[in-house]
């Protein structure tokens, strides 16, 4: 699961992911720290990632120009870097189905307190 995360996701939850998720990178490891959005986003349709941000900009790009790349947009409000990671350790199969299936290109995710009933696919 080829993974690139935005800037307002911390390195330290990159770091702690790739121990179980070697594909997964941050912009700053990319030479985008200061990139803008739609860097971001050409940069992860070139390189077969899919994006993970908490930022609007990003699905608002896909939704005009289309997937690849696909995005992983965190609706969920202020999380813990504990709380980012273990999201995506403990769903990592609907992670990777998403990722798989090619007719789905935006997969939002709703505060935790619902995760479960709250991951919706565009």
């Amino acid at each position: 699961m080829r993974l690139l995360f935005d800037q307002n996701i911390s390195f330290r939850v990159v770091k702690q992911l790739r121990a179980t998720l070697p594909e997964v990178v941050g912009v700053r490891e990319c030479g985008l720290l200061n990139a803008d959005d739609f860097q971001i986003w050409e940069y992860a349709r070139q390189n077969n990632y899919t994006v993970v941000s908490f930022d609007k900009d990003i699905p608002d790009i896909g939704s005009v120009r289309g997937f690849p790349p696909k995005i992983i947009w965190l609706r969920t409000g202020n999380l813990s870097n504990q709380s980012i990671i273990s999201l995506f350790k403990n769903h990592f199969e609907q992670f990777a189905a998403f990722i798989a299936n090619e007719r789905k290109g935006c997969l939002m995710i709703f505060p935790a307190s619902a995760l479960d009933n709250q991951i919706t696919e565009e």
